[in-house]
């Protein structure tokens, strides 16, 4: 196998596309020999803490040009998990102003009060976290409503090594509280490479995976029986690739390396 077969590129963006507000060396030119080639790609980001419009505009502010329905966000895999389990959910949610709108525009109603009538509680990654939301979703948690997250990473990378605590760490401390885990609907979920598939009427045999972390973008494409690429720009580094059981389809020091790949 090689990548020059695959014409449908799922990219991570944190990590992978840019860090922070930093795009990395040779992601543009990546972009362009893509569409150069009349290669498809698809923005995947487990980062549901933002919405695909405000991805778009920090891509194009990156000097990227794209549009919403290049964006897929773990945000989308959760609402439209849940539109075909229950429309119009009572849903708890553990999330930003962007992902409270991504549910209300799905057609869930939003509960944000404790010790009501809930169907799920949805952990998003949640940068306005406070202790009365995590109170709540604990004691909904406890008493058997069903519990999603968004995707499960630990950390959100920044540049110079540094990282936020992200939706994993939280789930984590839930965990603690409850004994309960989540049921993940992003990344590594294969469900979220069926969801892209069935939405943009894609071959999954034509697709490949690219990100910086094992356990999400990796086993993404491992679980989905799709090509996977691990890039060293963000989270892990070759030595912890060395030293891990996941093991990609392909690795790269970023996608600047790939480009003559492609």
């Amino acid at each position: 196998m090689t990548l020059k077969e695959k014409n449908v590129y799922l990219l991570d963006m944190d990590g992978t596309i840019y860090l922070g507000d930093e795009l990395i060396d040779g992601a543009k030119d990546f972009l362009a020999a893509l569409k150069n080639q009349g290669k498809r790609y698809i923005f995947l980001t487990n980062n549901s803490s933002k919405s695909r419009e405000v991805y778009v505009e920090k891509l194009n502010k990156l000097g990227i040009e794209a549009t919403e329905e290049e964006v897929f966000t773990s945000g989308e895999a959760t609402t439209l998990y849940l539109q075909n389990e229950k429309p119009g959910a009572k849903v708890y949610l553990l999330g930003t102003e962007a992902l409270e709108k991504e549910f209300t525009e799905a057609g869930f109603e939003i509960i944000k009060e404790r010790k009501k009538e809930v169907d799920y509680v949805v952990l998003g990654f949640d940068t306005t976290l406070t202790y009365e939301k995590l109170w709540g979703a604990c004691e909904y948690i406890a008493k058997g409503v069903d519990y999603l997250t968004t995707h499960p990473d630990f950390v959100c990378p920044l540049p110079n090594d540094e990282f936020m605590p992200d939706a994993g760490a939280m789930a984590a401390l839930i965990e603690a509280s409850t004994g309960k885990t989540p049921k993940v609907m992003g990344k590594p979920n294969k469900q979220v490479v069926e969801s892209i598939a069935l939405k943009y009427g894609l071959d999954k045999a034509e697709m490949a995976m690219v990100g910086d972390r094992l356990y999400t973008d990796v086993k993404t494409g491992n679980n989905a029986g799709i090509a996977s690429v691990i890039v060293f720009s963000g989270e892990t580094k070759e030595k912890d690739y060395d030293a891990s059981p996941i093991r990609a389809t392909f690795a790269y020091p970023s996608v600047k390396e790939m480009i003559n790949e492609i």
